[in-house]
């Protein structure tokens, strides 16, 4: 999926909201779990709810690797499930030597064709660029939401006087293009992006943390909107966990359409 595609299904739903598939099989609704796959049942129905009012699905890599052999067949059941015209973000945040890297990429976009993956920069261009394939994006962690974000991303380079995680996306950048480069941006501190905006003025974010973690949609869209929308804001629990009852599909329809509508509005306001 191109950026440009990506704008104009934004347009089309009206709609920057990315559907975070964190599946857990203790939250799966009870009468799920006689279901032969209790997780891909639950992603299906969840997919059919709100597929209308988000662009995104983003399943979190390790709910799957973590079933061993059976959660890798419900990622992929899952995968092959969602709408062709929805970007899929396989949340791993690999990160590794070069021919390691290269191996992950073969993975999760040659076998599992996934239109991008969360990347972890730490090591450099090795852990980045294996990613970087035609039509493929990567989603560089730069300022994440956890408490534990702060032990260094906010370092200041007394060179540059930029924070850490400006100067780790400036370098990605002299990676790739905005074309097929993302950063990953938590929605509890939106004031931040304004420091993110001066590094990284056109690439699309992530943006977790909105609904249960409590991030505030308003000042994500404020701070760090562009003319190209360049924003995929992520809800998982407060989605797909909204109700544990048999009810659930329809109750995530609704929040998601909550989400879908506050976006609708602020899209009208800053584009």
């Amino acid at each position: 999926m191109t950026k440009q595609e990506l704008f104009d299904e934004i347009k089309k739903k009206e709609s920057f909201l990315c559907v975070g598939l964190d599946t857990d099989p203790n939250k799966i609704p009870a009468h799920l779990q006689k279901e032969e796959d209790p997780i891909f049942a639950f992603n299906k129905q969840i997919i059919d709810a709100t597929a209308d009012y988000c662009v995104s699905y983003k399943p979190n890599i390790a709910f799957y690797e973590s079933l061993g052999p059976k959660g890798w067949e419900s990622l992929q059941k899952t995968l092959e499930y969602m709408p062709k015209s929805h970007f899929s973000i396989a949340d791993a945040k690999r990160g590794d030597i070069g021919n390691t890297s290269n191996m992950y990429a073969k993975a999760f976009f040659e076998n599992m064709s996934f239109d991008s993956i969360t990347v972890a920069p730490y090591m450099g261009e090795d852990s980045v660029t294996p990613f970087l394939m035609d039509g493929k994006w990567v989603i560089v962690l730069a300022h994440t939401s956890n408490k534990g974000g702060l032990d260094f991303q906010r370092i200041v380079n007394q060179e540059t006087g930029n924070y850490l995680f400006q100067d780790v996306i400036l370098k990605n950048r002299e990676w790739a293009s905005s074309d097929q480069l993302m950063f990953v941006v938590g929605a509890t501190r939106a004031e931040s992006l304004l420091d993110v905006r001066k590094v990284a003025p056109d690439n699309f974010l992530l943006v977790p943390g909105v609904g249960a973690q409590g991030g505030d949609l308003q000042g994500v869209a404020k701070y760090g909107m562009t003319k190209e929308c360049g924003l995929l804001v992520n809800s998982s629990r407060g989605i797909i966990y909204a109700s544990n009852g048999e009810d659930f599909a329809d109750v995530a329809r609704q929040e998601a359409k909550k989400l879908r509508d506050e976006m609708s509005q602020l899209l009208d306001q800053y584009l």
